[in-house]
């Protein structure tokens, strides 16, 4: 481990946090870690060498980049306050990468905030799989000023395959809210014509032999479609409740650019109906039965 590379704090070791933070440690730098529920990364990570403390406070300290990897705005406020929150604890010349998928009003809120202890808000969501955050393939939409980006590239670049300047601070946010619109908006369209398709006596099986290799074919489509054909439940293992989250903050981010948007309040409308039946915790894929359900028919029927 380099003696001279910038110490790490990981606050938020789900299905990327984990990744990112194997990729961390292994690649030289050291990394410090935050107790949590669930002790299965935290535990694989301390035994890969990263540190475990048991509040933010502590963490900030002990980081010269601290990085988010939580489920959203709410989240990243919250442990900014109290005694033992990150405020508390951060030094001048921190920088944070807000690594979440947040609302970027409120990334654009939190920055004079932590200018003021001298610490540096950088906006830097993922796309991609677990899978990839696992083999070092993010890719990541960096929102901020260049030098700072130029910082921290050499982390970045040890879990990240594509590294991608989207502009200012929060345009990394706003660039990853519409991303996911059109991914989320794909999930809606191939759950209504999987229904239909059905309806009108055409199987999953001839549907996708026809789909697949044609122009609207797409990595998100065979990831869905691994789901669909084969009940391969960690094919895209995104939940429908963070689907519906990240449609929620784009039609705020429509309303306060008086957007007229009805395509995107459709789809965020078809993830709600999923997360108010009970599927919150089903992954994107899944909403293709909750559609066929509510159509009564049966996807896996020949």
């Amino acid at each position: 481990m380099n003696e001279h590379s910038p110490r790490v704090g990981l606050i938020g070791t789900g299905l990327m946090g984990h990744g990112i933070g194997k990729n961390t440690v292994e690649k030289g730098f050291p990394l410090t870690i935050v107790a949590h529920r669930n002790r299965t990364p935290i535990d694989d990570l301390v035994s890969r060498g990263a540190r475990e403390m048991t509040t933010v406070r502590e963490l900030a300290g002990a980081s010269d980049i601290v990085c988010l990897c939580l489920p959203g705005s709410p989240e990243v406020e919250r442990l900014m306050e109290g005694p033992d929150g990150l405020i508390a604890g951060l030094r001048a010349g921190t920088i944070i990468v807000d690594a979440s998928t947040s609302d970027p009003d409120s990334t654009l809120a939190l920055a004079p905030r932590l200018a003021e202890h001298g610490v540096t808000l950088v906006d830097a969501p993922l796309s991609r799989t677990a899978r990839h955050a696992w083999e070092g393939k993010l890719r990541t939409l960096v929102g901020g000023e260049a030098a700072t980006l130029e910082r921290l590239t050499p982390w970045l670049e040890t879990w990240a395959e594509q590294i991608i300047h989207a502009g200012d601070l929060g345009d990394g946010h706003k660039m990853k809210l519409l991303n996911n619109f059109l991914s989320l908006g794909y999930g809606a369209l191939y759950a209504e014509a999987l229904a239909l398709a059905a309806r009108v006596g055409i199987d999953v099986s001839r549907f996708d032999s026809i789909i697949r290799g044609g122009r609207t074919d797409c990595g998100f489509y065979r990831t869905y479609m691994q789901y669909v054909l084969e009940g391969d439940r960690d094919a895209h293992p995104f939940t429908l409740q963070n689907a519906c989250k990240d449609m929620q903050y784009l039609d705020t981010m429509a309303d306060r650019a008086g957007m007229l948007n009805p395509l995107s309040n459709a789809v965020k409308n078809t993830y709600a109906l999923a997360v108010n039946s009970d599927h919150g915790e089903d992954y994107v894929p899944m909403i293709a039965e909750v559609i066929a359900e509510l159509n009564d028919v049966d996807l896996r029927a020949s």
